[in-house]
């Protein structure tokens, strides 16, 4: 039996067989990273580095980023922070992290460096040799002998996206991580002849283990693009004929928005699924993927703090169902009411679960701890319930749920039901404050290109399809609706963003 660490995922591919790849470039083979992995940890060794320190990695999107997270997750413990942060984030974030080296692209002018000089942090270049492969490197020339860590030592630390409150540090295990990919590579029955294309930013966790980590874990491929491009997306895929995805939903509709132009290079993919998580996937989304790419669409649901990956719809004809994120797949699942009682199937109440995928606590945050934890279980802060099938189905984040006036609104209600109006491509409903309601029901959208929209429209629509208390009575229109780095919409907040002040309401 593996040992739970990372460091045994990396034994499943085959010396010869393609393990990162990026368009343009050669592969690196299972063989070659296997061979960087175990240089760098002695590379590491050799400047007194190894299990129980955290190592911040700040690098683009691409086959050495990717390299890098496993090489550093596998010997100690990966601080993967966005390349595009601020030097005043980047102050914050390794004030929070303590990593003992940062990792950097070679000559890149990042505000990291000054950040990691600032608070006595060593930096280290990666250094890429003309025509190497996709995602070789090496630090340095000095080597000593590693010790490889245990399931118990660190080996993920990420940071709650923060948008109520400061963010927390997650920190991951060994075996946290080799649970999750297990369960990922296990849903979507991952094998050595699978590539995914990976979209994600690799300093989230849906990208670090729902597609990197999982496809090490079953011997499979990553081609690791630059990032989500939605006018290079269909090149891609032709170019490289990879046989899954996984993205967020504002990413599929995207997609979803070019297609008609690429009929072409759509019929010629040989795509034999596609993946969505980290936001739920309205049910019209769901069903346009499945028609144009003929393959099944799997909604999972995933969070930091379960290292990724906690329910998914299963593989199968005709076992998905739109609108619900799936089985269990990887912790227990349970719905539990205020008090941590137990509820029975299609009763409504917060998401809990446990696992070996589920993080011993927050670092250093005994207050959070204790909030976040009921006999064992993890409150994951959502509102959902289980059908008599076991299907998981999200009803908002508990915090997102808009209150106007004692009527409890889900935002996921209202944007399935406006998502099938003709004039919407894209749509997110969220509170907006109110003087005497204290909340109102607000909607910003993205429009079909050539169509219009006013708030008589949309009031119309709905009527009829949602409750009277639940019809918007605020209509933004953008070209593009404001998204998170790893392209999540923070509901919360949105209202601010947008400039929707309680005298407008």
């Amino acid at each position: 039996m593996m040992r739970p660490i990372v460091l045994s995922h990396l034994k499943a591919g085959g010396e010869s067989s393609a393990a990162l790849a990026a368009p343009g470039r050669l592969s690196l083979t299972y063989g070659q990273l296997r061979a960087l992995v175990a240089r760098t940890h002695r590379q590491l060794a050799a400047r007194g580095i190894g299990p129980g320190d955290r190592a911040a990695i700040v690098l683009p999107n691409g086959p050495e980023m990717a390299s890098c997270f496993l090489a550093i997750a596998s010997g100690l413990s990966a601080a993967p922070l966005n390349p595009s942060y601020t030097k005043a984030e980047f102050d914050f974030y390794l004030s929070d992290l303590r990593p003992k080296l940062v990792l950097v692209e070679e000559g890149a002018d990042s505000p990291v460096r000054q950040s990691a000089l600032d608070l006595g942090i060593a930096v280290a270049e990666l250094h890429v040799a003309e025509g190497d492969p996709a995602g070789a490197f090496t630090l340095w020339p000095e080597e000593a002998a590693s010790t490889p860590p245990s399931h118990e030592h660190e080996a993920l630390v990420l940071h709650t996206s923060g948008t109520t409150s400061r963010p927390k540090v997650v920190p991951l295990s060994q075996a946290n991580l080799f649970a999750s990919a297990n369960s990922v590579a296990t849903a979507l029955a991952l094998s050595p002849s699978d590539q995914c294309l990976n979209i994600m930013p690799l300093f989230h966790i849906h990208g670090l283990i729902g597609v990197l980590l999982s496809s090490i874990s079953a011997g499979a491929s990553v081609c690791c693009t630059p990032g989500f491009n939605a006018l290079r997306f269909f090149t891609w895929v032709d170019e490289t004929q990879p046989s899954w995805y996984s993205a967020v939903p504002t990413m599929h509709q995207a997609i979803l928005q070019r297609a008609e132009r690429n009929r072409e290079l759509v019929a010629r993919s040989k795509l034999r699924l596609i993946r969505s998580s980290s936001a739920s996937l309205p049910p019209a989304v769901f069903n346009a993927l499945h028609e144009t790419f003929g393959c099944p669409i799997i909604e999972a649901y995933g969070m930091t703090e379960a290292t990724h990956q906690m329910a998914s719809n299963p593989l199968g004809p005709g076992k998905q169902k739109p609108g619900f994120v799936g089985r269990a797949a990887g912790p227990e699942i349970r719905i539990l009411d205020a008090r941590g009682r137990s509820l029975p199937a299609g009763v409504e109440g917060e998401v809990c679960i446990r696992g070996d995928n589920v993080t011993a606590g927050y670092d250093n945050n005994p207050e959070a701890n204790a909030a976040s934890f009921i006999d064992g279980w993890f409150r994951t802060g959502d509102q959902g319930f289980l059908d008599e099938d076991g299907y998981l189905k999200i009803s908002g984040r508990i915090k997102e749920i808009i209150n106007r006036g004692g009527e409890k609104i889900s935002p996921l209600e209202v944007d399935d039901v406006l998502i099938e109006h003709p004039a919407i491509s894209q749509v997110v409903t969220f509170g907006m404050p109110h003087k005497s309601l204290g909340e109102e029901v607000a909607v910003v959208v993205v429009l079909v290109e050539g169509q219009k929209l006013v708030l008589s429209d949309v009031q119309e629509f709905a009527a009829g399809r949602l409750a009277p208390f639940k019809i918007p009575r605020k209509l933004v229109v953008l070209d593009e609706i404001p998204k998170g780095a790893t392209g999540k919409v923070q509901r919360i907040g949105l209202a601010k963003v947008l400039g929707l002040t309680e005298t407008q309401a």
